[in-house]
């Protein structure tokens, strides 16, 4: 958990802040990304993540395409909190923000901002918008993981 007090307005203060200045949103002009794509049947959500790594440790992570308020914030927040990570510290990040989506016992010492989405689990509506790119950067890293890259 943050060293501060999260109130609901915090959360919703960052969860807009990363939606309206996404920090990791566009296309990749380098060379050596991954790519996958996610989108959603019920919303608009309908988004690519690129994902650029080396040596086990994830290098970069961007995504690019449409999506509601939470996919935005919460795909935002999974790359920004991957870059610099190897693939353990990112999967063990990722599985413990989706135990919390999921109402399950979980770290939030890993979280930092993604706990903002503490909340998400009690809507239902919102749980696949919040963990549309967490699932696709899961998926990427653990085949990454499998292939030694």
């Amino acid at each position: 958990m943050p060293t501060f007090e999260l109130n609901p307005q915090m959360m919703r203060e960052i969860i807009m802040d990363h939606y309206s200045n996404p920090r990791h949103k566009g296309v990749p002009t380098g060379e050596g990304y991954t790519k996958t794509h996610s989108s959603a049947v019920n919303c608009i959500d309908d988004i690519d993540i690129y994902l650029k790594s080396s040596d086990g440790k994830v290098v970069d992570a961007m995504w690019e395409g449409t999506a509601c308020t939470i996919s935005t914030a919460s795909t935002d927040i999974v790359c920004e909190q991957c870059i610099g990570k190897d693939y353990k510290d990112s999967l063990y990040m990722i599985e413990q923000y989706l135990k919390m989506i999921d109402e399950k016992e979980y770290d939030d010492s890993v979280l930092d901002e993604a706990i903002v989405f503490m909340n998400t689990g009690k809507q239902a509506a919102r749980i696949h918008c919040a963990t549309m790119g967490w699932t696709a950067l899961k998926e990427m890293l653990e085949d990454l993981e499998k292939k030694g890259n």
